[in-house]
């Protein structure tokens, strides 16, 4: 029996065969086909010419020259890349642990067996699903600084009123404010399939042991849930790194360009940048210059979050 069988897996394919695999095979390449060619178009052709105009000047008008590494000299003494960087680091510091905290709790309220429970986790998933431009209205209708809910409430309370977007100090943490209002109900629906998966047996062993709420929740909840918590990190991270449209609406640039990123550039954030060299300017070769220095921050930051999640992110 094992003579044959080692016979067996020794036998070779005859070549009917293989050229019947082979057919399968450029059958196979045939049906997948359409999206390759999308993705070469959309991703890879995209990607290599961006590359090429980082060392080129190029305004979109005329043939692009190679001028070498002259955008990156440009990119590396430009006071306005510092600030904007800086704007989007600090956004980012703010948003990511205040998205997470915020959107673990209400998840973890939300998963409780309460009336009405769909109801409460579709208000909260509202936000999501709605654009910048009605959330704008929203926005002004309490902040503005002239006729908005905040400063009627804050001038019955008989306190200074604010200018919110118009002052350099509290536009980050406004448009901070607003994004957690706006996502927390997508990272709220991430959380809450991750509080599904934990297994009730760890929670009826640790009661048998008399452990209290507090208790359960450091060391049974959050523990497994941190790939979820990692999760969240990383999407938000880079979500604060890409984020344009809400700057772009909420500091008017819609109306005027060289408003967006407003007062004196206090939100001007490193997408918003980018985009107002490229298309405003038409410095299309400084643009992809900021765009691969922008991608080249993502992924020394995802590598770090890779790197440091093995000290804290339990799997099972």
């Amino acid at each position: 029996m094992q003579t044959n069988r080692k016979n067996s897996a020794t036998t070779i394919i005859p070549a009917k065969k293989r050229k019947l695999i082979s057919y399968e095979g450029k059958w196979g390449l045939l049906l997948v086909s359409p999206y390759l060619i999308q993705f070469i178009m959309f991703v890879i052709a995209p990607l290599i010419a961006s590359l090429y105009f980082s060392f080129s000047q190029y305004d979109m008008l005329n043939a692009p020259q190679w001028i070498g590494l002259e955008n990156y000299e440009k990119l590396f003494n430009e006071p306005l890349f510092y600030k904007s960087l800086w704007n989007t680091l600090y956004f980012a510091i703010l948003f990511v642990p205040a998205q997470a905290f915020l959107a673990l709790l209400l998840a973890v309220a939300l998963n409780q067996k309460i009336k009405a429970l769909k109801l409460y986790r579709m208000a909260h998933f509202i936000p999501v699903i709605s654009s910048w431009t009605v959330v704008m209205y929203v926005v002004d209708a309490i902040f503005n600084p002239r006729f908005g809910l905040a400063n009627s409430f804050l001038i019955k309370l008989e306190l200074e009123p604010q200018k919110w977007l118009n002052d350099e100090q509290q536009v980050i943490p406004l448009l901070v404010l607003v994004a957690v209002w706006k996502g927390i109900g997508y990272i709220m629906i991430i959380y809450l399939s991750g509080l599904q998966n934990v297994p009730n047996e760890l929670y009826e062993a640790a009661e048998m042991d008399g452990a209290s709420s507090i208790k359960k929740f450091k060391s049974i909840t959050l523990p497994s849930i941190s790939p979820t918590t990692f999760l969240v990190i990383v999407l938000s991270t880079i979500t604060t790194f890409q984020a344009f449209e809400q700057i772009y609406v909420m500091t008017g640039g819609a109306a005027d360009i060289s408003a967006a990123g407003g007062p004196n550039n206090a939100s001007l954030v490193l997408m918003l940048y980018l985009y107002r060299e490229g298309f405003s300017f038409l410095h299309m070769g400084y643009a992809s210059a900021i765009a691969w220095i922008l991608f080249i921050i993502l992924f020394i930051l995802t590598l770090l979050q890779l790197w440091g999640q093995k000290r804290w992110v339990h799997y099972h």
